[in-house]
């Protein structure tokens, strides 16, 4: 018997049985559908969680920190940055040291500082991060308005949620306070930058300077917006409340503003001196491949520095969505469990309905493999049919979660909706529903072949 007549006998032999064949498939459907959705809400986790580590910092990014400093991981510790006695600051040295490294694709500075920022009448605490223009583009931050801020003259690229910063300190304005946005526009307003606030709160609250005299009002460095980042005021991310600014310019302005004074989160002596050098806050490394960052950044903390990046955490949240994944796979594949019992019920009635004409096949000479075949081909067309329309109903489910809830239910803030139906995930699905199919039809189909041509004929 030819392949495409086992075919056609299978479909008509369904087709027969029209009611059963549509209570079975539903089965199918529903178990395909309830697997699917399942894993699908897992993918669809996972992508959320990877978006918003990628927020906060990238998958690939090592922040090297002077060890024992504010920043650093160690800094409650005992340990000690020192080679040779000397201490590691983060400095031009340790940025060639680190960019020679196996696996690492960039290395750039960055300083980042607190300071006051006025504009118009309202004021804001305005964390400022200094990079050069080629660092900034590693980020990969669009710009909304403007354009990045200039090498040659002091100018700020504002985050996209700074201006929730910004509040009237008289009368309470601003978004944290009333839930107004101040009514700045960082293109056009002149921004000006107190990066001494101890000098600013000294001289408001009328202290004295060290020489008992009233202390004098510390300079205000204007400035102007050069661009401002894309999103929406409420969209967080790593860099979104701050600014950026040319490294630089920025050094050059921490010099004459902290002449012979310790510059707030810069290392001092142990006499707690200033240094005549001005060092690195951090110092972002940038891996060619997340699977060499454990080794690199291991690499780096036996070199004297305290490196920090996402990989415990990543891998924290891996293992926590793995144990989801099963779960919800595992709700789902008892739906499929119960539809693979229907499947091999119905084989099974098919087979008794149809005993005398499988004696009657046996009789004239129909090769038992045939007759096996037509029932496993009966079996997989109905796991085949029931994990399609599963999958419609799957998709339709998942734009219906994704719509309703979408990731930002659990706070995540993600663009990616909640569940998420990946290209690999639909030829699974269909391969395996048409599998358990098959599977549930193979015990049948060989009591079908061990039938007594005779007794078949026989029966009524």
């Amino acid at each position: 018997m030819k392949f495409l007549d086992l075919l056609l006998m299978s479909a008509s032999s369904l087709w027969k049985r029209k009611v059963r064949t549509i209570l079975t498939i539903l089965g199918v459907v529903v178990g395909t559908a309830s697997i699917v959705v399942m894993i699908s809400l897992g993918l669809g986790l996972n992508r959320a969680t990877m978006e918003e580590i990628e927020k906060n910092g990238g998958l690939t990014t090592i922040n090297v920190y002077e060890k024992g400093s504010i920043y650093s991981e160690d800094y409650y510790s005992e340990e000690s940055g020192e080679e040779n006695g000397q201490t590691l600051h983060l400095n031009d040295e340790a940025v060639e040291s680190l960019s020679t490294l196996e696996h690492v694709k960039a290395v750039y500075p960055v300083i980042e500082m607190d300071c006051l920022a006025f504009c118009k009448s309202f004021q804001s605490y305005l964390s400022i991060r200094g990079m050069s223009q080629e660092a900034f583009a590693q980020l990969n931050k669009e710009l909304a308005d403007g354009q990045v801020f200039s090498d040659s003259e002091f100018d700020l690229v504002m985050g996209n949620a700074a201006i929730a910063g910004f509040y009237n300190e008289k009368t309470g304005d601003g978004y944290w306070y009333n839930g107004t946005a101040a009514d700045i526009d960082f293109m056009k307003d002149p921004i000006f930058l107190i990066f001494d606030q101890d000098a600013y709160y000294n001289y408001k609250w009328g202290g004295t300077d060290e020489n008992g005299q009233a202390a004098k009002k510390p300079k205000k460095y204007v400035t102007k917006g050069a661009g401002v980042l894309a999103g929406e005021m409420d969209d967080y991310s790593l860099y979104s409340d701050g600014a950026f600014c040319d490294i630089e310019l920025l050094k050059n302005i921490l010099k004459k503003e902290f002449k012979n004074k310790a510059i707030p989160g810069q290392p001092t002596t142990a006499s707690g001196k200033p240094y005549k050098e001005i060092f690195y806050t951090k110092i972002v490394v940038e891996v060619d491949n997340m699977n060499n960052l454990k080794e690199l950044q291991k690499t780096i903390r036996e070199m004297g520095f305290s490196p920090s990046s996402n990989q415990e955490w990543v891998e924290s949240q891996q293992k926590q969505l793995g144990y989801i994944q099963m779960v919800l796979g595992g709700i789902g594949a008892v739906s499929l469990l119960v539809a693979a019992i229907g499947i091999a019920n119905t084989m099974m009635m098919s087979i008794y309905e149809r005993t005398k004409e499988i004696g009657v096949m046996k009789v004239l000479g129909c090769d038992l493999r045939n007759i096996q075949g037509m029932f496993l081909f009966e079996a997989a067309y109905i796991g085949f049919i029931g994990g399609v329309v599963g999958l419609v109903l799957s998709f339709g489910i998942s734009a219906l979660i994704n719509f309703f809830l979408g990731s930002d239910a659990l706070g995540m803030g993600g663009s990616s909706g909640l569940s998420y139906i990946p290209f690999w995930l639909v030829l699974l699905a269909i391969g395996f529903s048409t599998l358990v199919g098959m599977l549930s039809g193979f015990f049948p189909s060989l009591r079908a072949m061990k039938l007594s041509p005779l007794a078949a004929i026989r029966n009524e």
